[in-house]
């Protein structure tokens, strides 16, 4: 039986839920729009490939799901629980990821330009060769996070760090300070301290201060 495809799309695996997987059904047979999968249940689901752009994810539960090589172009993923998802090579350019969880998530390689991620757990989340440019990362947790190749431009960067953080070849222009954490406690860390900090971890940033802007 036939269940439809989306620009000649199918997901590899349906999700396990019922719910979720009607859903989605329904949607590969409708011909435009986004897809509506707000609080939905989506785990055991292979959406690899798929384009989301201007879908609704708000407090949907993805932990685990593969979403490698997707599209969530302007999509809303507010809340939604995407604990150690796989999307590297996605695109979340202009997505909203505020409250998302991202904890131990793949995003190597993922385009997060004009992206909103803000009080996001992102601790143990791999963002190797990651594209940040422009996105607004407030209040998110990124220790022990893999930031190898990372590239950000005049990103607001409040974020928290450990020394488990890898931040090799990191590079690119950030508005300080951030906060690190180290011998169980926290340490605000700006200006030239912070660049000296992530340069002794191998990456080359530009701390600008806030309420400055470059030309």
């Amino acid at each position: 039986m036939s269940f439809g495809t989306r620009k000649g799309w199918r997901p590899r695996a349906f999700p396990a839920d019922h719910a979720a997987a009607t859903r989605l059904r329904e949607w590969l047979r409708e011909h435009e729009g986004g897809l509506d999968a707000v609080g939905l249940d989506f785990r055991g689901a292979d959406l690899a490939d798929g384009d989301f752009s201007e879908s609704w994810f708000t407090d949907a539960k993805l932990a685990g799901v593969m979403l490698a090589e997707t599209d969530f172009y302007r999509a809303d993923m507010q809340g939604a629980d995407l604990s150690g998802v796989n999307l590297t090579g996605a695109s979340l350019v202009r997505a909203n990821l505020d409250d998302a969880t991202l904890k131990a998530a793949i995003l190597d390689g993922v385009d997060l330009v004009k992206a909103s991620l803000y009080s996001v757990d992102a601790s143990g989340a791999s963002f190797r060769g990651t594209q940040l440019l422009g996105a607004s990362l407030l209040d998110v947790n990124l220790c022990g996070a893999d930031l190898t190749d990372a590239t950000v431009r005049e990103n607001s960067f409040t974020v928290r760090l450990d020394e488990n953080a890898i931040l090799q070849g990191f590079s690119g222009s950030i508005f300080g300070p951030i906060e690190v954490l180290t011998g169980g406690a926290v340490w605000e860390v700006g200006g030239t301290d912070l660049e000296q900090w992530i340069r002794e971890r191998g990456g080359s940033i530009e701390v600008i201060p806030r309420g400055e802007c470059t030309t």
